[in-house]
This record gives C-alpha cells, sequence and structure tokens, in this order.
C-alpha cells in the first residue's frame, strides 16, 4: 500500500512501517529520572524507545482510536494517573468562588486520559485531527465540564454522531422499540451497555488558544434505528448525501449550560431562573439500603419477623443467614457478624422503625428505617432527624437526569423516599428543617448523669437567604412558624413542574443540571400557583385519600378506569391464583434484580364521549394474567412516567409471581385502580398547570444571578 501511495519503504536501510507496540498513554514526554522505568527485554526496550521517539519528537497530525470506556480499577503509573488533573480544576470549588459546585463526579474512565492525551499533542504540534469513538457522557454530564471548556479553547470544530444504543437506561429508538448498542451482532454478541458517539476535532494551524474564542460544535442525532445493523447501514448512507451537514444541529456551549455539546430545548428565560437547590437552605439524599432487600419488604410481617430475630440475642448467626442471607453479608460497609454484635450492644428492636416507604413513584414498601451503620450502607440521618417533624412532608427532584425519557423530574411524598425513587437519585428538600443544637461534649455527659431535660429542637422553613428575601418583597412573613407559608415557593414548584408546556420548553435545560422554577413578581400569583400545586400534592401523596378521585363520590370521569374485571364477567378469587400476576410484566436478572417485560396490553376504541373528549379515542386493558385485567386505562395515564420510570409499569414489574413470590392481594389490585384515577387526575389538571406556567413566565420575580 505504501508504495502505491509513492512512499515505498527503504529495504536497503531496514526501513520498517511506523508501526509500534506501545503504551498509548505514557512516553509522550521525557521522564525526570530516566530510572524510573520498568527494565525491559532488550526486543521491547528497542520497541518502546523508537515509539517514544515519535510520540516525543515527530510532528503528529491524526490521532484515531477507539479508547476503553470502562472505569480504571487497578494502579496506574504516576505519568499516566496525572493525566486528568486538569479536567478536575475548580469542579468542586463552589460557584460563588468561581468553581463549578460538582460535589460528586467520575473522570476515572480510561478513554478521558485518552482525550487528554490528544488535546495535549495536537496543541503541541499547532494542527491536526483527532477522531474518537467513547461513550457518550463526556458530552454534557456535570463531570466533564471542565474537559469540555478545555476542548472548546484548544480546537476549532466539532462533529459529534450520537450513535445511541445505551442499554443502561433502556433507551428507545423513534419506533419506540429498545435501541441496541450499534457494536450488537445477531447470533454472535449483544455487544457493549454504553451509548456511543463518534467525533471529530479539527485544529487549524491559525488558532489561538489565548483569543477566548470557543470551538463551533456540530451534532447530530438521527442515527438512531433500533436494530444495530440498521443503524450502521444509516452511517454508510450519510456518505452518499449531497449535503450532509444539513443533518448536524449547531450546540451552542456556554458557561450557563456547563458548556454542553448538545443542542438545545430551552426557553430564552429559563437560565435566569433559580434552581431548586438554590431556593433550599439544604437537601439530603434518600437512604441507600445495600443489602439486596433485607430491611425493605413488600409486606410488613415478614419484616417484622425477621428483623426481630436479628436483633435478637438467642438467635445464631447461621440461623439469620438461612432467615435472610443478605442481613449477614459483608461489604458495602457492612461487616456481617461483627456489625450484627455492635447493634446488639447498642440498640433494641424497634417497631416504630418499620415504616412505610416509597421504594418508586406510587410504589409502597416497609422498611425498617432507622439511624444507625451498618444496618444501612447510608441511612441519611439528617434527613430521618428531619422526618420527625410534625405535618414534614418532602420535595423531591435530582440534580442530572440519567434515563430518558424522563417524564416529570419531581416528586412529593409526606415519606422519606429511597434514594433510587427516581432516576438521577432522590434529593430530598424538607419543607421545614429540624435544628437540634448540639451540646458541648461536657455538657452532653452531665445531662446524660443527671437526666436533664433534652433541648427542644427549632423548626425552620427550608428556604435560602434569597428565597425569604423573595417572600419578604412579596409581603409574605412567618415562614418558619407557620407551615403553610413554609411550603409555598415549594408547592409552586410542584404546580411548574408538573407543567407539560413548561418540561417541553426547557427539556435540555431540565435534564442537564438542577430544574430551575420561574418564581411569579407578585404575591397573588405564588398563591394561586402553590393553591394549585398543592392540588398536585394530594394526587401524588400515597397517605392520605383524595375526595373525588379514591374516595367519596368519584367523579364521572374517573369512575370508569382502572376497574378490575374478570374476562367473561364475575368475580375474581384470589385464593384460586386469579389475582396471580403471570402475564409477563417482569423476570430475575442478574444477581435477582428485576427487569421489565412486555406483559400483554390490549388496545381497543371507546365509544364514551366523556373518556374521548378527556383522554382520546383509545383505551387500554392491561392484564395480570389470562383471565383477570384492568380495563380502561387511557394511554395517557399508562404511559405516565415520573423520575424516568413508566409509574404503573414499574409498579407491575415487581409484583409478576417470580418476583413476588405469590399473588396479588384484593388490595393490591384495587391499588392499581387507585393509581389510574390519581394519574389520570394529574393529566386532567394539565391545562390549568400549563396555563399557569404562561402566567408565570410571563412575569417572574428577578431572582439575583450573582
Amino acid at each position: 500500500m505504501l508504495r502505491q501511495l509513492g512512499a515505498p519503504l527503504d529495504h536497503d536501510s531496514d526501513q520498517r512501517a511506523g508501526v509500534y507496540l506501545t503504551n498509548a498513554l505514557t512516553g509522550w514526554e521525557p521522564l525526570e529520572n530516566p530510572k524510573d522505568e520498568l527494565p525491559l527485554y532488550p526486543e521491547l526496550k528497542e520497541e518502546r524507545d523508537a515509539a517514544n521517539k515519535v510520540k516525543q519528537e515527530a510532528p503528529i497530525l491524526v490521532i484515531i482510536g477507539n479508547p476503553p470506556y470502562n472505569a480504571f480499577a487497578g494502579t496506574s503509573p504516576k505519568e499516566e494517573g496525572d493525566l486528568v488533573k486538569s479536567y478536575k480544576e475548580g469542579l468542586t470549588t463552589p460557584v460563588k468562588q468561581g468553581g463549578w459546585g460538582i460535589k460528586k463526579f467520575n473522570l476515572d474512565d480510561l478513554y478521558v486520559r485518552f482525550f487528554r492525551i490528544a488535546e495535549r499533542r495536537i496543541a503541541k504540534s499547532g494542527k491536526g485531527v483527532v477522531s474518537f469513538i467513547s461513550n457518550y457522557s463526556w458530552t454534557s454530564e456535570p463531570s466533564f465540564v471542565v474537559l469540555r471548556k478545555r476542548l472548546l479553547q484548544s480546537f476549532d470544530k466539532f462533529w459529534i454522531e450520537n450513535m445511541h444504543g445505551n442499554r443502561k437506561i433502556s433507551e428507545y429508538a423513534p419506533d419506540g422499540r429498545t435501541s441496541e448498542t450499534v457494536f450488537a451482532i445477531p447470533g454472535f454478541s449483544a455487544g457493549i451497555q454504553q451509548g456511543i458517539v463518534t467525533s471529530l476535532w479539527v485544529r487549524g494551524k491559525s488558532h489561538q488558544d489565548e483569543s477566548g474564542q470557543l470551538a463551533k460544535v456540530f451534532y447530530r442525532d438521527d442515527i438512531d434505528a433500533a436494530r444495530a445493523v440498521e443503524r450502521r447501514q444509516q452511517l454508510l448512507d450519510t456518505l452518499l448525501l449531497e449535503h450532509p451537514d444539513r443533518n448536524y444541529e449547531t450546540a451552542s456551549p456556554s458557561s450557563e449550560n456547563r458548556f454542553s455539546f448538545r443542542p438545545e430545548t430551552v426557553s430564552k428565560e429559563y437560565l435566569i431562573w433559580p434552581r431548586t437547590n438554590d431556593i433550599a437552605s439544604e437537601h439530603h439524599n434518600g437512604p441507600v439500603e445495600r443489602r439486596a432487600f433485607a430491611l425493605i419488604s413488600m409486606d410488613k410481617k415478614p419484616l417484622i419477623d425477621r428483623m426481630q430475630a436479628y436483633f435478637g440475642n438467642n438467635i445464631s448467626d447461621e440461623e439469620i443467614k438461612r432467615i435472610y442471607a443478605s442481613l449477614m453479608m459483608t461489604g458495602n460497609r457492612i461487616v456481617g457478624p461483627d456489625a450484627r454484635r455492635k447493634i446488639q450492644h447498642n440498640f433494641v428492636y424497634d417497631e416504630d422503625c418499620v415504616v412505610r416507604y416509597p421504594f418508586k413513584p406510587f410504589d409502597l414498601r416497609f422498611c425498617y428505617l432507622e439511624n444507625l451503620r451498618p444496618l444501612f450502607s447510608e441511612p441519611s440521618p439528617k434527613l430521618i432527624n428531619h422526618s420527625k417533624t410534625e405535618g414534614q412532608s418532602f420535595f423531591i427532584t435530582r440534580d442530572t437526569a440519567d434515563k430518558y425519557p424522563e417524564g416529570v423530574p419531581f416528586y412529593y411524598s409526606r415519606l422519606i423516599s429511597d434514594y433510587d425513587s427516581i432516576s438521577g437519585h432522590a434529593r430530598h428538600f424538607p419543607i421545614r428543617l429540624r435544628n437540634t443544637p448540639e451540646l458541648p461534649k461536657e455538657k452532653a455527659g452531665q445531662d446524660e448523669m443527671f437526666e436533664h431535660e433534652a433541648v427542644e429542637p427549632t423548626i425552620t422553613a427550608n428556604l435560602s437567604k434569597t428565597a425569604r428575601t423573595y417572600l419578604t418583597q412579596l409581603d409574605i412573613s412567618n415562614p418558619d412558624t407557620d407551615a403553610e407559608t413554609a411550603g409555598l415557593i415549594w408547592m409552586h414548584a410542584l404546580a411548574i413542574g408538573y407543567s407539560p408546556t413548561y418540561l417541553d420548553e426547557n427539556a435540555d435545560g431540565i435534564r442537564q443540571d438542577w430544574p430551575r422554577i420561574p418564581l411569579p413578581a407578585t404575591k397573588q400569583a405564588l398563591l394561586d400557583s402553590a393553591g394549585l400545586g398543592r392540588r398536585v400534592a394530594a394526587l401524588l401523596d400515597t397517605e392520605k385519600p383524595v375526595d373525588g378521585v379514591t374516595a367519596g363520590t368519584i367523579d364521572p370521569r374517573l369512575r370508569p378506569l382502572g376497574v378490575i374485571c374478570k374476562v367473561g364477567g364475575g368475580s375474581l378469587d384470589p385464593d384460586k391464583g386469579e389475582l396471580d400476576m403471570t402475564a409477563g410484566w417482569g423476570h430475575k436478572g442478574a444477581r435477582g434484580v428485576c427487569m421489565p417485560g412486555r406483559g400483554r396490553v390490549e388496545t381497543r376504541n371507546t365509544v364514551d364521549s366523556g373518556h374521548i373528549e378527556s383522554f382520546g379515542g383509545d383505551t387500554l386493558d392491561i392484564y395480570l394474567n389470562d383471565i383477570a385485567y384492568w380495563e380502561n386505562v387511557p394511554p395517557t395515564v399508562w404511559s405516565y412516567t415520573i423520575g424516568g420510570y413508566q409509574v404503573i409499569k414499574k409498579w407491575l414489574s415487581y409484583r409478576e409471581k417470580v418476583m413476588l413470590g405469590r399473588g396479588l392481594k384484593m388490595d393490591e389490585a384495587l391499588y392499581v385502580t387507585e393509581m389510574v384515577r390519581r394519574i389520570a387526575s394529574l393529566i386532567l389538571l394539565q391545562p390549568e398547570l400549563n396555563a399557569n406556567y404562561e402566567a408565570v413566565k410571563a412575569d417572574t420575580w428577578p431572582w439575583p444571578t450573582k
């Protein structure tokens, strides 16, 4: 090939092709101490030295590769381990101090090191081209903000092809089918789990790093067929297009969107609104169990029985392991028998710790929730303390989305919810804070000795200084002494967050960071919006019935929805297995993880004019098994998604008989009817929610940007 290109090798001088066996991440700069180099066989030393000569001296114009996507678990040479330091600068520094305020980040994927090598080497050459196939997380996730900024400053143009196929988040193609990874080979390999992008970076010889000008970014998102073979063909077909550039959208990276390489759907006002965490004084993660459901159960009695046994001094570790093996597991900050000895010494079983626990939206379990480690991997002690406030409730959201479609990224509950109750992790904003002053050690010891009265906690609204200023300027006082006033902004946020117009107009901004909420400029507008938000909260609040929806005289539009029925008519008998969930809604995957199934859904037309006006002409029947089904479920209700989870379908998947170990009880079957009606009521509320959002957006309070 070289001969055909007019560049044959010189055989008289033993010239070889410039292809070397080398560690691509090291050897780019001479070592300060050459003695640090590992001793090698002479042949390998010659190979290394020849490769290093190219790396350190030759002008490199093109870098291509498909670097590893996984995080590195071993020990790196110092030269290699230091590569990503520059991509961490300012990540954890608070925003007020000029940083990014990102408390947790992950830059351990090996491809990030290759990015740094490419950036640095092309900059040294002064011009060049880079092309990588890589994990697509770097294009928009917060952890990579400094990386993106550096690349934008170091290159002139980027072309990004989103190849989709993220199996970790169940990504779907436009036709509704699950999106395969582009590397899937039928009958041979399912491919990798990550979604990927191909990227092309160009730096011209006239580029000036000091100019402050950012690169142009062109992003393509239409290589999106469900099957890998079809997607690869789509990519090849683009070579035949007369104007391929027309398939790319132009991204607008900036500090406001963390230099995202993805084009955005965001209203022009969105970036000046406060983020949810700006409104609050504090927020806390939901508890993390990590004991394979040893402390979480669908049924209350089995949980009580095994926890009483666990705390019991007369029951052996071997018997506990037989009762529920993961109560004696090791790892994840859990030390098995040693942990049990410690817990038995310091604590006793407390049935008040057996609480209702939202595992997913509308999916209530029972949990033994107590503020002690290592019973829970992460029990969230401050959150548990705040939950003791009378009348407490929680506004729940996340910082960044990690599922698509995400649906509504907000939830509301009177109960502490699981860390993974919504995707992206449930960050709880208590409406009110319970602060107990910490006594000095000497005083605390005296109180123990003389049984002095405990210091009463103070209850305050969970509002930031700026949020309090906002209420004051609207002539609203006493948020610390009045529970309803403390919740005004949070109820308003629910009203905004459940507006489909808000979610559609600001989809990309909402996806990549804490959701931002516009605040109304007038007192009356805030009160009206908060009133609407309280109606949303009531529909999400599983702990209280809702008149006209789940209790009292049911709204005629809701009455026929989600009714449990038997094929051919008649009553259903759970004792005969007629409520066994066997339609294929879920199955056990690796390590017993629940994997969703297709189940059985039948679509039919409805002639009910009220249904057609409220929910459209189609309706669904959702089957438990061959003889039992919930009839008349509107498609919009069935597909309703909160926090990345299709609410009803997700609930069903965990209760397939192979997962649950039993059939449904009648009250569980009726609970599905309740879910259908609550969600249908949220949908019926959408015109008011949209109108409220439009009114607020048109006249907002100017949140200070600095």
